[in-house]
């Protein structure tokens, strides 16, 4: 078995997972990864989509011509890849979107999102797949701010009310252009799959502990005469905005989270801020854009400009 850290969960997993930090082997797990035959249709089945099933605390997930995997109360992974499927094509999925399912399961708030560290405080940016969130990560650690997390972001509630997101350190998901643009060519790794230019790459710092959240920031790209711009939007859009970010939108209805959704919006926008972020897309913006930032977090309390 391979031991990782995801989330703040210990996984120990038949199959090695390319990017994820290393866990403790000699602990008792709290995710097992494992091959195994899984159905094709769950037994009384009390919510369908078009790839998945649901019923009493299993999920079952299929990815055409890559493997079906069985999800069992937030605790165990099981999958049959389908015939010709790249393992690394199944890894991809088990660490990405098979475990933002496991996530909900265990009704962690998980929001489409890497993360860095600001001023002692975790900063999230959101956005669907292609809105920048690895790359403005990435280009922030060169500035000296340390990785929290890439693409997912589990936040917990504690007893306190301040929410707290698990430190995540894998390693960053770039397309090849944003590796060249950023002059990270001697941290790129392996490709995440055969087929994409899309690879590993290891951040220059990363966080290895949970911290509360200082702010989150939903991406919005910009074109023509708008100007870039931070807007804090009203309690109502800003629970809009959350949802909307999360890990599989859809999962937070269907598995009954609404409510638990609402109650982190409400305690985000009390102890930390969302936050609109309107910018340029684009590498020669990036200098811009962190500048804002900067100017932002200081405006808000997190510290000097400077990690």
């Amino acid at each position: 078995m391979y031991s990782y850290r995801v989330s703040g969960l210990e996984v120990a997993s038949e199959v090695t997972l390319p990017g994820l930090i290393p866990g403790n082997p000699n602990g008792a797990p709290d995710v097992t990864i494992r091959r195994a035959a899984v159905p094709r249709t769950l037994d009384g089945a009390s919510a369908i989509g078009p790839t998945w099933q649901r019923a009493d605390g299993r999920f079952l997930m299929h990815v055409p011509n890559v493997a079906r995997f069985l999800l069992e109360g937030g605790r165990s992974i099981a999958f049959e890849a389908e015939e010709d499927a790249e393992l690394q094509d199944v890894a991809v999925f088990l660490s990405g979107s098979v475990f933002g399912v496991l996530l909900h399961q265990r009704n962690h708030i998980v929001l489409h999102a890497s993360a860095v560290m600001v001023g002692g405080k975790a900063v999230l940016f959101c956005g669907q797949s292609g809105a920048g969130k690895s790359t403005l990560a990435a280009a922030l650690g060169e500035r000296g701010y340390s990785l929290i997390a890439d693409d997912q972001c589990a936040i917990e509630i504690g007893s306190d009310g301040i929410p707290k997101i698990q430190a995540d350190g894998r390693q960053l998901r770039l397309w090849e252009k944003s590796i060249d643009e950023l002059g990270l060519g001697d941290r790129r790794g392996d490709p995440m799959r055969n087929r994409l230019r899309k690879f590993y790459v290891e951040p220059a710092a990363a966080s290895d502990a949970a911290v509360s959240i200082g702010a989150v920031y939903a991406l919005i790209e910009i074109r023509g005469q708008q100007l870039p711009d931070i807007e804090q939007p009203n309690v109502v859009d800003a629970t809009r905005l959350l949802v909307a970010n999360a890990y599989r939108p859809l999962l937070v209805h269907r598995l009954n989270q609404r409510e638990i959704y609402f109650r982190a919006a409400a305690a985000l926008a009390a102890t930390a801020g969302i936050f609109r972020l309107k910018r340029q897309f684009g590498f020669d913006e990036m200098p811009a854009t962190i500048a804002m930032l900067q100017t932002h977090w200081a405006d808000i309390g997190l510290g000097d400009a400077a990690p």
